[in-house]
């Protein structure tokens, strides 16, 4: 995977991620929430994201409310992945659980700056900055974790584990 950088600070909670505003009936149409996806952070992000750019955050990414709309929200963007140097643990289990990939990495999180060119790798564990002409380790994600990811998210992969899809 390789993308441009996003880059956001600490703390960001799942009301920044996705305003509670735009929450009205957003599980009918969960595509919907793409338009507003850090409308107050950064209200350029919807209209300017490419698909496979990467988010990159600082410390506890998505603290705050336990809404699943938020990384579905990012999901929506055509966000592939989101690095931080930690995350809240409700996001983090909600991210895998709607198939957005989700990496600690401190240093990849401090050494990236917006617009950097990024390139994950995640089966081996590393992070390229191609701008900076850095490379970043992180412990990979388990093969189970990584296979629930693989179909979309933990329902799918329900689904295919019970032979019903």
């Amino acid at each position: 995977m390789a993308g441009k950088a996003w880059k956001f600070g600490d703390d960001v909670d799942t009301d920044a991620i996705i305003p509670g505003r735009f929450l009205a009936n957003w599980n009918k149409q969960p595509e919907k929430l793409k338009a507003n996806c850090f409308a107050d952070l950064n209200p350029s992000f919807a209209s300017q994201v490419q698909a496979g750019d990467i988010v990159v955050g600082g410390r506890n990414f998505g603290c705050g409310s336990s809404r699943e709309a938020a990384p579905i929200s990012i999901k929506m963007t055509g966000v592939k992945v989101v690095i931080a140097h930690s995350f809240a643990r409700i996001f983090y289990r909600n991210a895998i659980n709607v198939g957005l990939l989700v990496l600690e990495s401190p240093a990849a999180a401090a050494g990236t700056g917006a617009g950097n060119l990024l390139e994950v790798d995640a089966a081996a564990g590393t992070i390229r900055n191609l701008t900076q002409q850095q490379t970043y380790r992180f412990s990979p994600i388990p093969p189970f974790l990584q296979q629930i990811i693989d179909v979309g998210g933990l329902a799918p992969y329900v689904k295919k584990r019970l032979g019903i899809a």
